[in-house]
């Protein structure tokens, strides 16, 4: 892993209605990252967000909204 994947290792992930997958962005810390995943889910739109930790599957350390 690079120096800034150690610092910034919290993910935000957005799912399309069509299944399609982005990254939203990176975060230092877990709080952060779902800060910025309820904010957009708040919004109202259709798509799901999630928070991930880079390394670990969905399963593993995943917060679904």
């Amino acid at each position: 892993m690079t120096e800034g994947t150690v610092s910034l290792p919290w993910l935000v992930i957005r799912q399309d209605d069509n299944g399609n997958r982005y990254r939203v962005g990176r975060y230092a810390t877990r709080a952060e990252a779902q800060k910025i995943a309820d904010s957009l889910d708040d919004r109202g739109h259709k798509q799901l967000y999630w928070v991930e930790r880079i390394g670990h599957s969905n399963g593993d350390a995943a917060t679904r909204n």
